[in-house]
Order: structure tokens, then sequence, then C-alpha cells
């Protein structure tokens, strides 16, 4: 299979500019289990992502990397110990890809304070302490429907305040339509577009203030399981429709 996305990609003329983290796997505790043999687990999990992407002859790999547990989050010392845990299996990840000749590791701040970063203080912090020469740059990949943390409040919660101050840190953006008050991964219809606070326009003026030079804008619509097939086409259709208007 992996033969295969290569070679018809390569065949019709189209670059894959990164892999990701399917769906799953934001479901899973991944590198901050509490438990060692399931981080162990997810470390080689993301070893062979990294494998597979370069097989694919693809340059960048990411997604969400980690979910701390209720107890452990709740306790000073083990979150603080877990989060040490995290940016050594990060920066071991960033040197495997290095030795595999990937260019880039991306890591999506999450909407939960336990599955960092949540704030952009926070994002700036954990980009210092897993960045080094011994491995590929590790950027984020910011979602502007994720700024709904629990308890997080100011620029935190503005997704405009993210795309600004780390827009030059993000080369991916996944842009859904949202209302700000949950994830909700809406599609850009009319229908949605006039109760949801992503604008395209605004989206473009604010990375353009963060100095960001190029930036890959994911459509990240996630309809429910049981959506009709044709009006999830037709929603894909409209919001591609729509976002041509501003890109």
């Amino acid at each position: 299979m992996i033969r295969r996305i290569r070679d018809t990609s390569s065949e019709a003329g189209v670059k894959i500019q990164s892999t990701f983290t399917g769906l799953a796997a934001y479901s899973m505790n991944l590198l901050t289990h509490p438990d060692p043999g399931m981080r162990a687990d997810a470390l080689d999990w993301y070893g062979r992502a990294i494998e597979v992407t370069s097989l694919m002859n693809v340059d960048v790999t990411g997604g969400h990397i980690a979910a701390q547990s209720y107890n452990d989050f709740r306790n000073s010392e083990r979150r603080r110990f877990m989060e040490a845990i995290l940016i050594d299996s990060v920066k071991y990840l960033a040197s495997y890809a290095k030795s595999m000749g990937l260019k880039m590791l991306l890591w999506e701040p999450m909407p939960l304070k336990r599955e960092p970063p949540a704030t952009i203080e926070d994002a700036k912090r954990l980009l210092r302490m897993v960045n080094s020469e011994d491995g590929v740059p590790v950027r984020l990949t910011i979602d502007l429907g994720h700024q709904c943390t629990v308890g997080v409040s100011g620029k935190d919660a503005d997704p405009y305040s993210w795309l600004k101050e780390l827009g030059a840190m993000s080369p991916v953006v996944h842009i859904q339509q949202t209302d700000g008050k949950a994830d909700r991964h809406w599609p850009f219809t009319s229908e949605y577009n006039r109760v949801g606070i992503i604008k395209p326009d605004k989206v473009i003026d604010a990375l353009e203030e963060s100095g960001a030079s190029e930036v890959y804008l994911m459509l990240e619509y996630i309809p429910p399981f049981e959506e009709d097939d044709d009006r999830v086409l037709k929603n894909l259709k409209e919001s591609v429709r729509y976002l041509r208007e501003f890109i």
C-alpha cells in the first residue's frame, strides 16, 4: 500500500505535503500513558509512522502525540515527571526522523490542558525544550477549533491570537468552522458560516502578521459518523468553493 500511494501520487503529479495520525490516536494517552509499556508501544508506533512517511517520499509527519491521565495531571510531581518523559520522547523522534531523511515533525495543540500545549506560552515553552540540532525541527499544527479549552481565556481562547503569535511556527493549520464553544469541525457552508467565528480573510491576515512564509491550510471537516454520504460530499464541495474565494 505504501508503494501504491507513493507511485500513484507521483504519476498523478500530486504532492503529499505531510502524513498525520488518524482519528483513533486522539483517543489514546500515547507518549504520556501512565503505563511505561504503553508509552514504549506509542514510541515504537510513532517510529513506524516516521518510517512509513520516509518510504512514501514525504518530508513531514506529526499529529496528536500525548495525553496525560486524569490522575497524573492532578498530581504535580507526576505531571512534571510525565512532561519530562514527553520531552525526551519527542527529541528522540525528531532525531530518528532526521536519520530517516524527514525534514520536520508536527505537534498538534489540543483543546484540553492535559493534552499539551493548551496555551500560547506553553506552546512556545515546549517548542524551546524539544528543538535541538540533533533532530529535525519540531513545529506546530494549529487547529482553529481547539481554542475552547476549559479554564483558558483571553488570547489563549482566540484562534487569531494563536495564528498571530505562532503562525510562523505552524507550517500546517487545520481549518474548520466552529463557534468557539467546542471543537466543532463544521464545514464552511452558508448554514455554518452564519454562526461560525472563523473568517478566512482574518485567518490570512493573522498569518501574514505572524511573519509566516508558507502555511498549508488543511480543511478538517469531520461529519458525524451517521451523516448521509451525499450531504458530506455537498458540504465538502461548498466548503472548497467558499475557501477558494480567499486563497
